[in-house]
């Protein structure tokens, strides 16, 4: 079994070393590298996160809460075999979340900050051109296709701000199926495999930023929650986002 370190991972403001514990763990399971029945020891997964024990003692204890794991002895568990359906409630919470997000952002965005959507995807747009183009010419499309990735993480991370509610944002994070490196991993992963990916609601990001402009809000969570049902469905339904 390989369980990424924590400190393999970015530190959110205020985040704690049993936050870091909890999402990477809620991440195994989510992967299938915690498989279900699998047992495990708090002290064999402090050595691999490379913690004490605990931080990783208060993790287990919400992904007891979650359903996520059965206790099995004092300082042993087992991945529970109805992880597949915790984590389908999980990937709902962080849908109606980030719709949630969307919401508040059309209510608070300032209109400083919906420029600088616009820039942002303006940036994604010329990128996505020179893209296409090179991969065409059957040229290398790495670097480009890295820049595309992180002017949309960028995109993300502006639309947060505009909905100015910290605490969401804190529940948003805490939620997420996969975090931030494991998801652009997978999709990667499925780009390699259809060069097409991702760009039948590339066009949406668009509709949302006029949607905030308008301070429409329910067209504006509308958009997230089908933009964000869809990625999420097509990255769990890769071999690497399966339990298994």
């Amino acid at each position: 079994m390989t369980v990424k370190s924590t400190t393999d991972q970015p530190h959110a403001r205020g985040e704690t070393r049993a936050d870091l514990a909890y999402q990477t763990l809620r991440e195994a399971i989510g992967t299938g590298t915690l498989r279900p029945g699998q047992k495990v020891t708090e002290r064999g997964l402090a050595e691999r996160l490379m913690v004490s024990p605990t931080p990783v003692r208060e993790a287990l204890l919400r992904l007891e809460h979650d359903g996520l794991i059965q206790r099995t002895g004092p300082r042993t568990v087992v991945v529970a075999d109805i992880a597949e359906r915790a984590i389908d409630d999980l990937a709902e919470v962080e849908i109606g979340l980030r719709g949630l997000v969307a919401r508040f952002a059309a209510r608070n965005a300032t209109p400083e900050q919906l420029d600088v959507l616009d820039a942002i995807l303006d940036a994604a747009d010329d990128l996505l051109i020179v893209l296409i183009t090179r991969h065409r010419n059957g040229e290398s499309v790495d670097r480009h296709l890295t820049a595309l990735l992180d002017r949309m993480q960028e995109f993300n991370e502006a639309v947060n701000a505009c909905a100015a509610n910290p605490v969401l944002i804190r529940l948003l994070e805490q939620s997420q199926v996969f975090s931030q490196p494991e998801r652009r991993a997978l999709r990667l992963e499925k780009i390699a495999m259809d060069d097409r990916f991702g760009l039948d609601r590339y066009a949406g990001h668009r509709a949302l930023v006029r949607a905030l402009r308008q301070g429409d809000s329910a067209t504006a969570e509308r958009l997230v929650i089908e933009d964000a049902q869809g990625g999420l469905d097509a990255l769990r339904a890769h071999p690497r986002g399966r339990n298994r």
